[in-house]
């Protein structure tokens, strides 16, 4: 019953995600803010309250501490993988590799990749794996690990509303999703794309700097 409620609540933020969203943004217009969202009276207006990213703490793969300090203010993009994933992972990590050669240098951008085995992904592990994939250091994209009930919950609870788990009937013992999550400096989702489609990490990759613009600004 879990499984099915995990993926359908991936289903309808990735159906918003289209009804208002992703081709907006393409178009120049503003993008969405995706997720649930509260309304509450305050001296006699309303004012929206928009589902946000709550606080975390895991650890990367340079041993550091990583918390929503890290990213605040920034625009960042998250993740969910595991090291020994037979299906969706690779792509997944070709498709982000494009979203860091393209954006390291921004200090005002980051990348989360949150294991979801993390009795097999250690600190050390997700360093190998990184180096391997192309990326030397945190200074942009952290592979994070921790506690896993932690990332469980801020996976498919109260964070990024996409499925993550353990499944002994999926490939590799985990299912996750293949969304690519953008968020921006106030932790509010404003975007999903299916990492492993090339077009739609593209549409991504087209959506940052809209986000990034207001640093210009």
């Amino acid at each position: 019953m879990k499984k099915i409620t995990l993926q359908v609540i991936s289903a309808l933020v990735v159906f918003a995600a289209v009804l208002n969203g992703c081709g907006k943004g393409s178009s120049g217009q503003q993008l969405p803010i995706l997720g649930r969202t509260d309304y509450k009276e305050v001296g006699g207006k309303v004012d929206t309250i928009y589902h946000t990213i709550p606080s975390f703490q895991f650890v990367d793969q340079d041993s550091a501490l990583v918390t929503e300090a890290t990213v605040d203010n920034k625009i960042y993009v998250a993740d969910f993988f595991f090291g020994t994933c037979p299906t969706i992972c690779p792509v997944m990590k070709q498709q982000m590799l494009r979203v860091y050669e393209e954006f390291k240098d921004n200090p005002n951008f980051a990348i989360l990749s949150h294991t979801i085995d993390p009795d097999h992904d250690t600190v050390a592990y997700l360093k190998d794996f990184s180096e391997r994939l192309g990326v030397p250091d945190n200074k942009t994209w952290h592979f994070l690990t921790g506690n896993k009930d932690e990332i469980y919950e801020i996976g498919s609870g109260s964070g990024y509303l996409v499925p993550v788990g353990e499944d002994k009937d999926a490939p590799g013992g985990y299912i996750h999703s293949g969304a690519f999550i953008l968020v921006d400096g106030q932790r509010r989702i404003r975007g999903m794309y299916d990492g492993t489609d090339p077009k739609q990490v593209t549409a991504l990759m087209s959506d940052i700097p809209k986000l990034l613009k207001a640093y210009d600004e």
